[in-house]
């Protein structure tokens, strides 16, 4: 265990700092659990990849630095749920290349009409998790009007649940290989 230097005060309380809370974290939890803790910390601003980056090296011989280093190398802010990280993380580890997360694609004015999960712009191949919140009647119609759009765009989109991310990962990974490599 390193003992925390410049400890933060949160209530008159000292604590570790929040990039040394991410690593250590990032460095004893399951890789599925870790990269979304990642993304998280850049997202709310409590840590800059530049002090993730910094820590990993301050625990150097530590248990589980090899996997802190790896995901704090593919962290990345821009992922909306813990699944669009893990999704992203099965794609990565899949062999596939690194997705961009939030594509906004434009309409042809230029002006950002749709945005998707996860995706490869140049290929123009799309990737959505769709949890519950894609089961309201407003959200499906939202949904198909943009499926048909993007599709009209020349996007191939692919759209996996909770079941294809937990239970089959290898397909959702053979599912966007196909697309990036037909």
């Amino acid at each position: 265990m390193l003992p925390v230097h410049d400890p933060v005060l949160l209530a008159g309380v000292p604590c570790a700092p929040a990039a040394r809370c991410a690593v250590d974290l990032a460095r004893l939890l399951p890789r599925m659990a870790a990269l979304p803790m990642l993304d998280l910390a850049l997202r709310v601003g409590a840590c800059r990849p530049a002090e993730l980056t910094a820590e990993t090296f301050r625990h150097a011989r530590l248990r589980g630095v090899c996997q802190a280093r790896q995901l704090v190398r593919i962290a990345d802010p821009r992922p909306e749920c813990r699944q669009e990280s893990q999704l992203r993380l099965v794609l990565i580890d899949g062999g596939l290349p690194v997705p961009e997360p939030q594509i906004w694609v434009p309409d042809e004015a230029g002006i950002p009409l749709y945005r998707l999960d996860l995706g490869y712009r140049k290929r123009r191949v799309g990737i959505e998790y769709d949890g519950v919140s894609h089961l309201d009647r407003d959200r499906l119609r939202h949904d198909r009007t943009r499926m048909n759009w993007l599709a009209a765009q020349g996007w191939a989109v692919r759209y996996f649940t909770d079941r294809d991310l937990y239970r089959r990962p290898g397909h959702v990974v053979q599912t966007v290989a196909a697309l990036l490599h037909p």
